[in-house]
């Protein structure tokens, strides 16, 4: 009986830590779009340099408290997955630029159908029935709100494809996350991927002739809220989960980004959600569920 409750105390915890994250990271588009006086690749490599600092120090308290070390091919793969962060990072914010919130937010959040594959192919997990369904009933709801949304315009497909490119590479990062998190703690694995990744957008943006300074307050103010909740605090807890649950879940739980992402765009940007829009986030909550049901 005290195994039984453990167990389902256990359960709880999670979607209580993958629900904060994916609320977290559903503000990230939002506070983009407040933040875009600053080129893209200023504001990811300032979201991911100011994350790495406020993490560093709980990473290295927990990195020497804990017993084990992570070997050097584990830190290899970090370093590989800090990589893929840099470029989805990179590539989504960019879209922002080109194409709607919703529209961005949906395709980034495409990734659980290369998540599937990938995991098939390199960690050896087959997607459950119940996963394939939610896949695609909420896939089924991010084509209405893209079609509601969609235009032909040069600009509009561009945006689209970079966060199409988005969704590619932080399936390559859920699944390194998934492969290193059952030997490691998640402060340990984010204290070395988000300093490889701020490290490679600080160098992308130099490289670009961008500037990062003479914006107005509130655009630096901006840039700390984009650190702080979608990555501190959105993207650890997804990474946490990572060591509980399948790469394929995490991936299809934060399907549900875009019903955040597009409320508070209509709340603070005052992007009106459509009839596409609501009948397809209702369908993306009915797929998350239905894949992560009577979930081990």
């Amino acid at each position: 009986m005290d195994q039984s409750k453990e167990q389902s105390w256990e359960r709880v915890l999670l979607y209580l830590v993958l629900g904060m994250g994916i609320l977290a990271v559903s503000s990230a588009a939002v506070l983009i779009r407040l933040a875009d006086e600053a080129p893209a690749s200023v504001i990811a490599a300032y979201r991911m340099g100011i994350a790495s600092v406020v993490l560093a120090p709980l990473a290295g308290l927990k990195y020497h408290s804990h017993p084990s070390r992570p070997t050097l091919k584990q830190i290899g793969l970090m370093a590989v997955s800090g990589g893929f962060l840099a470029l989805h990072l990179g590539l989504w914010i960019a879209s922002l630029q080109f194409t709607s919130v919703a529209s961005s937010v949906f395709l980034v959040t495409s990734s659980p159908i290369f998540v599937v594959v990938g995991s098939w192919v390199f960690l050896r997990e087959r997607a459950l029935p119940q996963e394939v369904l939610g896949i695609a009933v909420g896939v089924t709801g991010g084509v209405i709100i893209t079609a509601g949304d969609l235009s032909l315009s040069g600009e509009e497909l561009k945006g689209n494809l970079l966060a199409v490119a988005g969704a590619v590479s932080v399936a390559g990062y859920l699944l390194i996350g998934r492969s290193v998190r059952g030997h490691t703690t998640a402060l340990t694995y984010v204290g070395v991927v988000y300093p490889i990744a701020a490290v490679l957008l600080f160098a992308t943006a130099i490289g670009s002739g961008a500037t990062f300074t003479g914006f107005a307050a509130s655009t630096y103010l901006w840039l700390a809220l984009v650190a702080l909740a979608p990555q501190v605090v959105g993207h650890t807890s997804l990474n946490w989960s990572l060591g509980h649950i399948r790469a394929t879940g995490v991936a299809i739980a934060v399907m549900a980004e875009p019903v955040g992402a597009s409320l508070l765009a209509w709340f603070v940007l005052q992007e009106t959600p459509s009839v596409w829009t609501i009948v397809g986030g209702f369908l993306i909550l009915a797929g998350v569920f239905l894949a992560l049901r009577r979930r081990g």
